[in-house]
């Protein structure tokens, strides 16, 4: 038997190379369409402007309260609405949000699947609280069942509204000055803490705005233009009522 021939086969430089060009437009080809699919869906994102989930309150930590009519509930008793909640000191009143509050309450009359809370920071003494509750309905035109003023003791309201609405602060006093976060609040019926989302015109993630009228109000001082006829504060309160109406025609499940 003759013995076999183990001398490796000289390579094709000219097949070699083919293979080479054949990699290279491989890659080129497939290159292109990652760019172009990811391209698309940035542009997706970009102009995406479902309302943002920022948590779900948790029915284990329920926000017990009495109300201006002095019954007590919780927020799960609202579980199925649409809900803006507002934070405010009594002592300490909040043009800004409470004029929000008003026009939406104005707004929504109507439509029984819409209803405001409003959480007062410092309830004084127990025996005096549905007194002091029903104050702060009267200045704010709040009526049952529309519109809701509402409070607990302080640290488990405090604590509840850190916690479950992520405020940027615990509520406190500072020389007498009550320091919170002034955001309203907006859940849907499914309990979701939501937030708006506002599309980047030049291309990138969209923002995610929170319902913070004070920093709105402070751009407005700082003269920062919104690039519409409308103020920041006032250009906040539109992106609020859209952002409610989106929310709305999101299908509910019981």
């Amino acid at each position: 038997m003759q013995p076999l021939n183990l001398e490796p086969a000289t390579p094709s430089l000219k097949k070699n190379l083919i293979t080479a060009l054949i990699l290279v437009v491989v890659m080129i080809v497939g290159g292109v369409v990652i760019l172009k699919a990811y391209g698309k869906r940035s542009k997706e994102g970009a102009s995406d402007n479902r309302p943002s989930l920022l948590t779900q309150i948790s029915e284990n930590k329920d926000l017990t309260f009495i109300d201006q009519a002095g019954k007590i509930r919780n927020l799960m008793s609202l579980k199925g609405k649409t809900i803006i909640v507002q934070s405010l000191p009594h002592a300490q009143p909040d043009e800004v949000t409470s004029g929000v509050m008003q026009r939406l309450a104005a707004k929504y009359s109507e439509n029984p699947n819409v209803l405001l809370v409003t959480l007062v920071l410092d309830p004084g003494a127990a025996e005096k609280l549905q007194e002091q509750l029903a104050e702060v309905a009267k200045n704010l035109g709040a009526e049952l069942p529309k519109w809701t003023v509402a409070a607990n003791e302080r640290p488990t309201l405090h604590r509840f509204i850190k916690n479950e609405f992520k405020a940027g602060i615990l509520p406190h006093q500072n020389a007498g000055t009550w320091i919170y976060d002034h955001s309203l609040v907006l859940i849907d019926r499914h309990r979701h803490v939501r937030r708006a989302v506002v599309p980047q015109k030049k291309g990138g993630a969209p923002y995610v705005a929170s319902f913070d009228f004070e920093v709105a109000q402070g751009w407005d001082v700082k003269g920062i233009k919104t690039g519409t006829a409308l103020t920041n504060a006032q250009q906040l309160e539109v992106l609020l009522g859209e952002t409610i109406d989106s929310v709305l025609t999101e299908k509910y499940t019981p």
